[in-house]
């Protein structure tokens, strides 16, 4: 069971940090959010998963469960590290400043980086090299496949690696050999790319730690079906004989869609990884806790029980729930890793089944805002706020409070909470953020565009539409927002100060 103190924090994603570059990344926009939150009085900085993102752009798809999104790569710092000149940035682009457009802004981070690359192979810094190769030993079990699995889709025109060679697609040792001798240029082009990242990254969490502020990382349950993953540990998926899922995740209709989402990710063959002691799970975690102090499993309801979808469906309504792993998978990763800093996403269809597995290890669980406001005895209302629990105003996959009031919330709805308040809403984001603040759940987190007041155009992502998600930026001006000087002031009213944790 992991204790967390009375706190609040700030939902943002790296990406939409402020920069030069067309995207967030992990220079000098992430340090000043950094010092923004302490100054603010926070002590969470909650993102999103920090995987390669591929088509559609979206953290929670990506081309591997352990790799970085090398597109957070500061040019600033290669510049620092001698990895990159001043001259090597002077045709940046007139990247918009307020969104992300991938389409302009990943060829142009693939080409300044293989520019690197190039310079760190022609003269490499005897300290960098040292630590690229120790890095590079140090996450084998899965840094080998990943950059043969990049090098190959690259070779393949991006193509799935279910439209490769068979052999390649059934990675027969020979052909992975000739593979490795072919690609071996490419594939130390995203070992460096790889490192860059986790050096970049490991300096911001040291930076972070020493201003007192901790990391909450995302973990999604399931991993895209065209990633490194399933190609590498095939076994461990239902697949046909094609290297196609037979049968695919999602959830059945619910808040957010009438006809369920269909994720589309392969299911895991609980049975296999059990066999093999969950070793994938337990690395997976291990690597995502060199990165971050706690992990917010997403879905996690689908380990006690998930949404098997026959791959046929076109929808998710045609579904059934299997019986997940339970509480065999959590005793394995405890008994390798010791303590849980694990945050439970109990959110949607959630059983009896589901709170017992997160109650007998002591994982806190999630309460949001906007779900609570339809009768006294709704579960996210304050008053029903377990202490062990994170309560949000919103989520990733929410509208903004500003947008959710104004687009989303019927006239029965608002009178419930004039009730519940006693008082009529002037200003729903700071009276959503003063519920949330004086809840007895031990922290509260807010989305960085609720700090700013911003609508439904700010929104991050909206669940079940594919294209024009997780673009979102502030721009340097957000952290001068007169938001912050509310947001400090309610930290301090409801003791979720660090001056004032016990």
């Amino acid at each position: 069971m992991i204790t967390l103190p009375r706190s609040s924090g700030i939902l943002l994603h790296p990406t939409s940090l402020p920069g030069d570059y067309g995207i967030g990344d992990l220079g000098r926009g992430a340090y000043r959010f950094v010092d923004w939150l302490k100054a603010q009085g926070q002590t969470i900085w909650q993102v999103l998963p920090l995987g390669p993102t591929s088509y559609g752009d979206s953290p929670y798809q990506t081309l591997s469960a352990f790799a970085g999104n090398s597109n957070l790569i500061s040019f600033d710092r290669l510049v620092e590290d001698g990895l990159l000149d001043k001259g090597d940035l002077a045709d940046t682009p007139p990247f918009p400043k307020d969104r992300v457009d991938y389409g302009w802004a990943i060829p142009f981070h693939n080409q300044k980086l293989a520019l690197a690359y190039h310079k760190f192979a022609a003269n490499p810094a005897p300290a960098l090299s040292q630590a690229f190769r120790q890095f590079v030993s140090e996450n084998h079990f899965w840094l080998g496949d990943f950059a043969l699995f990049i090098a190959l889709k690259r070779q393949h025109k991006q193509r799935p690696w279910t439209a490769w060679e068979s052999e390649l697609r059934r990675r027969d040792p020979a052909a992975l050999a000739a593979a490795r001798a072919a690609c071996a240029e490419q594939i130390n082009l995203e070992r460096f790319r790889q490192w860059l990242f986790n050096r970049q990254w490991s300096a911001l969490k040291q930076y972070a730690q020493g201003k007192g502020i901790r990391l909450i990382g995302d973990l999604p349950i399931f991993v895209a079906h065209d990633s490194a993953d399933v190609w590498a540990h095939q076994s461990e998926y239902f697949l046909d004989e094609n290297g196609s899922p037979s049968v695919i995740a999602g959830v059945p209709p619910d808040y957010f869609s009438p006809t369920g989402q269909r994720w589309g990710n392969p299911l895991y063959r609980w049975d296999v990884m059990k066999a093999a002691g969950y070793t994938w799970w337990i690395e997976r975690i291990k690597a995502l806790l060199c990165l971050v102090d706690f992990i917010r499993i997403d879905h996690f309801r689908g380990f006690e029980a998930y949404w098997e979808i026959p791959a046929s469906e076109p929808t998710a309504v045609k579904g059934r729930w299997v019986e997940g792993p339970g509480a065999p998978l959590f005793e394995a990763i405890a008994a390798a890793l010791g303590e849980l800093p694990i945050i439970a996403e109990d959110l949607g269809v959630i059983t009896p089944g589901v709170e017992k597995l997160r109650d007998d290890f002591g994982l806190p669980g999630m309460k949001v805002l906007h779900f609570a406001w339809n009768g006294p005895a709704n579960p996210f209302l304050p008053h029903n706020h377990r202490v062990n629990s994170l309560v949000y105003t919103g989520t990733h996959d929410n509208n903004t409070t500003r947008g959710w009031w104004e687009n989303e919330v019927d006239e029965q709805t608002r009178a419930f909470v004039k009730d519940y308040l006693g008082q009529d809403v002037q200003d729903i984001v700071w009276t959503m953020a003063r519920v949330g603040m004086r809840s007895p759940a031990k922290v509260f987190i807010m989305p960085m565009q609720d700090v700013l007041g911003l609508g439904e155009e700010a929104r991050m992502n909206r669940p079940g539409v594919a294209a024009g998600n997780w673009t979102w930026r502030i721009t340097d001006a957000a952290l001068t927002h007169p938001g912050k000087e509310a947001l400090l002031h309610l930290t301090r009213l409801h003791q979720r100060h660090p001056d004032q944790q016990q």
